[in-house]
């Protein structure tokens, strides 16, 4: 229990609790969010969250319409959902992760159609205003013929009943949203295109229905602009909902991997029943080309499995008993049976789809300065468009003013900004998964672009992580497999890692009878009648003359370690052992150089063995003898060079990737390792390491254009709009065109944001 001041907000007495060493108990819940339109609407929800009782802290995503809270144990779910109405952006929990995805798409394509549906009533309603009107203006005719026949104040009347229903219908949203939003001080998009619309709308009513309050020379009707300008809105949201709808592919195809059913062997048989009934333990039989429906191990049969959607990975792995499968992965052209181990949320694939849409609602840093700027955004455009009728009126007349001002409120688009950094987010880290890298933590997209270090834990990383014999030298006469299958013979006894490896790479191995072993020095065995001894010079050979001594100083510069094989007192020869390094490691390493990064290696190794497999690979700084223990303080040392990444696979390997900036585990490690990491790579391919880092490049290379066009199109259009250039050049935007600008500046952003689907390493 704590006592606090009542000015205290909840995220600053959950830091002070962290701070004292008493974390309070916290949980995650997503909520999908209604009508959120741009970045102004994204600041309120979050203001307004973030204030709530028992909300720890919150992140609201414009791009995919979800809120992600941070909970206290107490959080009253109802009480937060009416803060959320309140602001006028109602939340709803989003489903379990297991199936949230389905109403997540109906929900957009929902809203794609229902904005489709509005754009095609506005256009039908507004086009012959605009025809006509437009068409008057380029075409005198046109002009003559709407005054001989229909009547000019007649035509008037016709075109408020026609964009009044445009305004009252597809349009009342911009009203019903930006209207509130103004009296509670805080508008946002919808309002400007309110105040925008409604100021030509009622300015061309009160021409109509009463022309004295105006003079002579000012009684123009601007109905055609009010219409087109919602009509244009409209259609540039219906584009972007389509868009965005695409942003979300990633997510969609991973979920689409889940078979719906499964075919389970009972004791009288086979059944087949829906995925929500099989239970661990259950052994489901999955015939060739079909997709594996849980995780579990292959009790029954022998195939090759497509991992590629879960590693990023084109070449199948050979299962056989015994071995684990993946859910979502495809079975090759062999029936398999698999014993359930991990079923619905509890599978590889349901925890990468977690990850995928946590990393997908981050809020980077960078979008700090976002929010900062939306913060004014909408004010000051408000000020501005002001202080533009206001100059025009007072210069010219009222009709020219209000033309600069609506045009300011319309061509201002805050929606733009709210989309640039999560429209991004979402598409890159989707592509990521696709690749077989998964961010889990969001902020790691932008650290991982500014890292000039990465260091490497040698074992499993660089390397394979076991043992293989790697040379095998013999005296004349003797075969290379009976001098294996010999020390293969005496080591089965053994339990030093590095007799596994001789045991592997023997064919044949012979049954050994009085094994010995003698520490430090090596082990022996009786075959076939006489004495094999495996270990030291010494120990094999006593004093006599080293056969192999050149063959031996080169394997031990390499950092092998060799074995001296001996029968009955005579040398067969040595064997070198190792552990190989990674296909591909040198590529990683070349490829970090040719992005300007640094490479280290921290290894147990002794520095001798280390400097031998750093110089191999290219590496640039090497730290050896490392202990568990003393990881932390060499990746401290490392970090002084700039921003670092540390990538691991092991148990001891958690604390130093927590600690670096950037943590990246290797996802065939120690679950342990992959918890403690921002980053984890599906396979156990070192050149994910590349693959996270290019991804990283592009996104923020991505986010940027996003900014960049964003807040330029506003710097430079807003002034033009405002009628800046039009004492020089005479020129000055029309409200329509402003409308247009601004519906396709939305679209830019998103679409930009799509090309990140087609990244590749």
């Amino acid at each position: 229990m704590a006592d606090y001041e009542p000015v205290t907000t909840p995220q600053d007495l959950a830091e002070a609790l962290k701070a004292a060493g008493y974390p309070p108990r916290t949980h995650q819940q997503r909520f999908e969010v209604e009508g959120m339109s741009c970045a102004s609407c994204v600041r309120r929800l979050e203001t307004a969250l973030k204030g709530a009782d028992g909300v720890i802290d919150a992140r609201v995503n414009l791009a995919d319409q979800s809120a992600t809270l941070d909970l206290s144990a107490g959080a009253d779910i109802a009480v937060i959902r009416d803060v959320a109405r309140q602001t006028g952006y109602p939340i709803t929990p989003e489903a379990d992760e297991a199936e949230a995805d389905a109403p997540a798409v109906d929900r957009q394509e929902a809203e794609a159609a229902r904005l489709s549906r509005d754009t095609i009533v506005a256009g039908l309603l507004v086009l012959p205003v605009f025809l006509f009107e437009m068409g008057g203006h380029l075409i005198p005719a046109i002009h003559m013929f709407v005054g001989e026949i229909i009547g000019h104040q007649t035509w008037r009347v016709v075109q408020f009943l026609l964009v009044g229903a445009a305004l009252l219908g597809p349009g009342r949203g911009f009203f019903t949203k930006g209207i509130p939003s103004l009296l509670h001080r805080a508008p946002d998009m919808n309002a400007l295109v309110a105040l925008g619309a409604g100021a030509a709308f009622l300015y061309s009513t009160l021409v109509t229905f009463a022309p004295a309050l105006f003079p002579e020379g000012t009684r123009n009707v601007y109905f055609e602009a009010a219409g087109v300008i919602v009509t244009l809105i409209l259609l540039g949201r219906t584009l972007e909902a389509r868009a965005k709808g695409r942003t979300g592919a990633a997510i969609r195809k991973l979920m689409g991997l889940r078979p719906d059913s499964a075919t389970v062997v009972t004791a009288t048989g086979t059944e087949t029943r829906p995925l929500s009934e099989i239970g661990v333990g259950d052994v489901i039989l999955v015939k060739p080309g079909e997709r594996i429906a849980v995780d579990g191990t292959v009790t029954e049969g022998e195939a090759h499995v497509d991992e590629s959607m879960i590693t990023g990975e084109p070449v199948p792995v050979a299962k056989a008993v015994g071995d684990t499968v993946t859910g979502g992965t495809v079975n090759g052209a062999s029936v398999l049976k698999v014993r359930a181990t991990g079923v619905g949320s509890d599978t590889v694939l349901a925890g990468i789809i977690r990850m995928v849409r946590d990393a997908q609602g981050a809020k980077l840093p960078i979008q700090g300065l976002v929010d900062r700027i939306t913060a004014w955004f909408v004010p000051v455009v408000l000020v501005v468009a002001a202080v533009t009728i206001l100059v025009w009126a007072v210069t010219t007349d009222i009709s020219f003013a209000l033309v600069a001002g609506v045009s300011v409120l319309i061509i201002a688009c805050p929606c733009a900004m709210g989309l640039a950094t999560p429209t991004s987010i979402m598409v890159g880290t989707g592509r990521a998964a696709e690749l077989g890298v998964l961010f889990r933590k969001g902020d790691a997209l932008q650290a991982l672009s500014g890292v000039r270090v990465v260091a490497f834990d040698k074992t499993g990383t660089l390397t394979e992580g076991r043992p293989e014999v790697t040379d095998v030298v013999t005296a004349e006469g003797v075969d290379r497999d009976r001098a294996l299958a010999l020390a293969a013979a005496v080591e089965a006894s053994s339990e030093h890692p590095l007799a596994r490896a001789i045991l592997r790479a023997a064919a044949d191995v012979p049954e050994a009878t009085g094994f010995r072993s003698v520490t430090g020095q090596g082990v022996e065995g009786v075959v076939d009648g006489a004495e094999v001894r495996v270990g030291t010079r010494t120990f094999a050979m006593g004093e006599a003359l080293d056969p192999f001594g050149d063959e031996v100083t080169r394997l031990s510069g390499e950092g092998k370690t060799v074995f001296y094989l001996s029968q009955g007192g005579t040398a067969l020869g040595v064997i070198a052992v190792a552990d190989p390094i990674r296909e591909g490691a040198r590529r990683v390493i070349d490829g970090l150089h040719a992005e300007g990064v640094e490479v280290a290696m921290i290894s147990g190794d002794a520095r001798a063995t280390a400097e031998v497999i750093a110089a191999r690979l290219g590496i640039d700084h090497v730290v050896a003898d490392a202990k568990p223990e003393t990881k932390v303080a060499a990746i401290r040392d490392l970090a002084a060079r700039g921003p670092l990444a540390f990538v691991g696979d092991g148990i001891n390997d958690a604390p130093a990737l927590a600690e670096a900036n950037v943590g990246i585990a290797i996802g065939t490690g120690t679950d342990i390792a992959v918890e403690a990491a921002d980053v984890v790579l599906m396979s156990g391919d070192p050149e994910g390491v590349l693959r996270a880092t290019g991804i990283s490049h592009a996104v923020m290379r991505n986010i940027r254009q996003n900014l960049g066009w964003a807040f330029g199109y506003n710097v430079l259009l807003i002034p033009v709009a405002a009628g800046l250039l039009y004492p020089v050049f005479g020129l000055l935007l029309s409200p329509m065109l402003a409308a247009g600008a601004m519906a396709l500046s939305s679209v830019a952003v998103v679409t930009n944001a799509l090309r990140l689907r087609r990244w590749a390493p």
